[in-house]
């Protein structure tokens, strides 16, 4: 709260949360306490300060196994980890703040955040996505990569994803700041990749064999999620520049050649 008082922001943008799934599944008290409760605590100084505007991070786990892709923003939304449960919550309470205060709220589903800018690329303290875990074996950091799960009902049985760009997901956030947009969105490509396919655009744009050991399913991963983006490209004028894998991986695999560390502690 005196955070808050202090900036008086005209605008909030929530990117905060606990965002393992893997670990939401074995710690969930985590997740609803950092992502509910805290998350709570900043809405409530958000309406008490007089913030007009609050946009918030969330997430296609919040759908759960769709009942079709690729996905609209009207499916049901029925998550089987923690994780989503915890981003769904979040979003109930933004409806109740909207209705009951008034406050304005864009909520944006995340597909798959990846790749880099010049500036900016992927370096958590607990590295659990896909590309730049991939990326580890031709910067010679890792012997292999490995594929959770080979029998899902698709094609080459691995799980299939959508992936966004980094940038522009950034430019979604800026167009949502505009007074009068209001709703939930779906933020991906609409083009779903598997994990294989992604190990072999990895191969192709490092110029690199990169070995790969199966390993069983992770709990709470569905088999395919991708996105159907129409809604925010028709009503908040969005456009994808990096809208294909092969974009996302090349600027990835160049910002992690620069930044083989990645970021100094």
């Amino acid at each position: 709260m005196n955070a808050v008082q202090a900036a008086r922001p005209d605008a909030i943008v929530h990117f905060a949360a606990n965002a393992l799934v893997g670990e939401s599944m074995t710690n969930p008290g985590k997740y609803f306490h950092n992502n509910v409760a805290n998350g709570l605590k900043l809405l409530q100084a958000a309406v008490t300060v007089g913030v007009k505007k609050f946009v918030f991070s969330s997430t296609c786990a919040t759908y759960g196994p769709p009942d079709r892709v690729p996905m609209t923003e009207d499916l049901p939304q029925r998550p089987i980890n923690p994780y989503g449960e915890s981003k769904l919550m979040f979003e109930r309470m933004l409806r109740w703040y909207h209705e009951l205060h008034g406050l304005e709220f864009v909520a944006f589903r995340y597909f798959n955040a990846a790749g880099a800018s010049g500036r900016f690329g992927e370096h958590h303290r607990i590295e659990t996505h896909l590309i730049p875990n991939v990326l580890k074996v031709p910067l010679g950091q890792a012997p292999h990569c490995e594929i959770y799960g080979t029998d899902y009902p698709t094609p080459d049985g691995t799980c299939i994803r959508d992936y966004i760009h980094i940038v522009d997901l950034a430019q979604a956030h800026i167009l949502a700041l505009a007074p009068g947009k209001q709703g939930f969105y779906n933020l991906g490509n609409g083009d779903g990749y598997s994990v294989r396919e992604v190990i072999r655009m990895c191969e192709k744009v490092a110029g690199k064999k990169i070995p790969a050991l199966e390993r069983a399913r992770r709990p709470g991963d569905p088999p395919k999620l991708v996105a159907s983006a129409e809604k925010a490209m028709r009503e908040l004028g969005w456009k994808p520049k990096y809208p294909t894998l092969e974009d996302i991986v090349s600027t990835a695999w160049a910002w992690h050649k620069e930044h083989p560390l990645g970021y100094p502690d």
